[in-house]
């Protein structure tokens, strides 16, 4: 298929601002240990500067996806939504500087660009403060005809479907990349959002999507059968491919009525974060280049085991060389 991109991903644009913090700093702060919570601007603004020593790097989680396809050599882009100001500015150099375009220009107005603020105790705990920012704002304003109809394969973030003008976006990325010959599909990300718009999330899938990636909480969600083996079956009625990653037990990959089951080898993760971004990037990846469903899932189980291997949702190591060394070149 002859397109600018082999992916494009849609998703929040959020900045990882990374320190080291002791449980004093923690306590005084009036931080919650070792969870993840959403926190107003002013808020934002007060942990942000009381960060010492700090580190930062671009994140999100379909943008964590996007970045290891581009690192493994496919053209990728980005759609998400950034200010003009440092953190926006940063973010559009690190996404570019990892081999995917960032096709949206920084807005001039509004909020702040969106940051993860993350302390790490001692004892390894993460306390992750997120400010959701500039990035929860994007709608099908920012979906521009020329990038989709440039997309092989588009990618959505289910994180972003909680806000009405995230779900128009969505419709509009999806219709118009079908449109255009590509095709569409979604990273469930949470299933938690999945009960908060079941029937909308279903319409999606059904009638503007050609593939679903989820763990198995998100796919089961979709259907409340209290039975993976029968939500599988469920939700591959409405979809042509649907993938789920079931952690140590394996991925499960449903395409057309037909079923693969492929099988990891169990590790202890060092940080699990970011594993099913890069789970993704590693099976778009082998579905681009044309690859069986079972290559795929390995593939993508690759990618996730040496990003579980080290902190950090972005891989450190050559991808495609731990491809050749399983004979997946």
């Amino acid at each position: 298929m002859n397109k600018k991109f082999e992916v494009v991903g849609i998703g929040n644009a959020i900045v990882d601002v990374i320190t080291q913090a002791d449980d004093p700093f923690i306590d005084r702060m009036g931080i919650e240990k070792g969870i993840m919570q959403l926190v107003e601007r002013d808020r934002a603004e007060i942990l942000y500067a009381a960060m010492e020593h700090r580190s930062q790097s671009a994140g999100g989680s379909v943008a964590n996806t996007v970045a290891g396809i581009g690192k493994l050599g496919l053209t990728s882009a980005f759609i998400g939504r950034v200010k003009d100001d440092a953190l926006g500015r940063f973010y559009i150099g690190a996404t570019e500087s990892d081999g995917c375009a960032y096709v949206n220009s920084a807005t001039q107005g509004g909020e702040p660009t969106s940051r993860s603020m993350i302390f790490v105790s001692p004892d390894g705990e993460r306390s992750m403060n997120t400010y959701l920012g500039n990035g929860a704002e994007l709608g099908p304003d920012d979906v521009a005809e020329e990038i989709c109809a440039e997309a092989q394969v588009m990618f959505l973030e289910g994180y972003l479907f909680d806000k009405p003008k995230g779900k128009e976006a969505f419709y509009k990325a999806a219709r118009l990349t079908r449109q255009h010959g590509g095709r569409a599909g979604i990273a469930i990300s949470d299933p938690f959002c999945v009960e908060r718009h079941r029937e909308d999330f279903l319409d999606l899938i059904e009638n503007q999507l050609d593939f679903v990636i989820g763990n198995e909480a998100e796919i089961r969600a979709l259907y409340r059968n209290d039975d993976l083996e029968t939500d599988l079956k469920a939700v591959s009625e409405i979809c042509s491919l649907v993938v789920c990653t079931r952690s140590g037990d394996g991925v499960t990959i449903m395409r057309e009525g037909h079923r693969t089951d492929v099988g990891v080898e169990k590790i202890v993760p060092m940080d699990a974060t970011g594993a099913g971004d890069q789970f993704a990037a590693g099976f778009l990846y082998g579905l681009v280049l044309g690859h069986d469903m079972t290559t795929c899932g390995k593939l993508g189980s690759i990618a996730a085991r040496e990003v579980i291997s080290h902190y950090g949702a972005r891989p450190e190591a050559d991808i495609r060389e731990l491809f050749r060394n399983h004979g997946l070149a």
